[in-house]
C-alpha cells in the first residue's frame, strides 16, 4: 500500500548495496525538503520522544475518514531530516483511512532502517510515526 513516491527510495534502496550509500541518500532527500518555517517549530507542533528537535504541521484536505493527508516536517538533526522525507513519501496523499492502514514497520523494514539505525533513532522514528496516526486518526473523527 506504499505510496508511488515511497516506492522510489525502496528501489533506490535496492540499487545501493552499502548502507553508507543509503545513510547518505536519506540525508540528501531530507536536505530536498522544505524547512519548516521558524514559526511553526513550537510545542504544539514537537513530536515528543525524538532525541532530536522534530516538528510535524499537519495539513489535511477534507473531513472525515477520506481526507486527503499531508504534513511538513523538520529536525535539528540531518539523519532525521531524511527520515521525516521518507515518512512524507509513505504517508503524504493518502486519505487519513489509508494513512491509519499502513504498516509502518513492515514498509520501513523493506529499506533495513530498523537493522541500522541506533536505538534512539528508532525509538524516535516510531515516536514520529505514532504522531502521524495520532493527527490522522483526529482528522478521521
Amino acid at each position: 500500500m506504499a505510496t508511488e513516491a515511497f516506492e522510489e527510495i525502496a528501489e533506490t534502496f535496492e540499487f545501493l548495496d552499502d548502507w553508507e550509500d543509503r545513510y547518505r541518500h536519506v540525508i540528501e532527500l531530507g536536505k530536498a525538503m522544505d524547512p519548516l518555517d521558524a514559526a511553526f517549530q513550537v510545542p504544539a507542533t514537537k513530536v515528543e520522544g525524538c532525541a532530536s528537535q522534530v516538528w510535524f504541521l499537519p495539513r489535511i484536505e477534507g473531513q472525515g475518514a477520506g481526507a486527503r493527508f499531508d504534513f511538513q516536517g523538520d529536525s535539528d538533526a540531518m539523519i532525521v531530516r531524511g527520515l521525516i522525507a521518507v515518512l512524507h513519501a509513505l504517508y503524504s496523499g493518502l486519505t487519513v483511512r489509508e494513512v491509519l492502514a499502513v504498516d509502518a514497520g513492515a514498509e520501513l523494514g523493506r529499506l533495513g532502517l530498523d537493522e541500522h539505525l541506533s536505538s534512539q533513532r528508532s525509538n524516535g522514528l516510531r515516536a514520529m510515526v505514532e504522531r502521524i496516526q495520532k493527527l490522522a486518526a483526529e482528522a478521521a473523527g
